[in-house]
């Protein structure tokens, strides 16, 4: 039952070591760099859409605010002494 309430967990995938040549990228490319939960709430009278990208640990590592005018913004969180 405590599974249909944790929160999916996606995989970083890691493409600054990608080959640009064309216009496909194969999978060998790619690495993993972690994992990420999101979660995405929308203010229902501004109808500004605010995500939140956690790491494994629920650390927020980034908040994104996107405007119903298609602007965004966002805020990066470096927990990093």
């Amino acid at each position: 039952m405590k599974e249909n309430f944790a929160e999916p967990i996606f995989r970083e995938l890691d493409s600054n070591a990608a080959k640009s040549s064309g216009n496909v990228i194969k999978a060998d490319d790619f690495k993993i760099s972690g994992y990420a939960k999101v979660t995405i709430e929308e203010e229902s009278l501004g109808g500004v859409k605010f995500i939140l990208k956690k790491d494994h640990n629920d650390d927020i590592k980034e908040i994104k605010f996107i405007c119903s005018c298609g602007q965004s913004k966002s805020i990066l969180l470096d927990y990093s002494e």
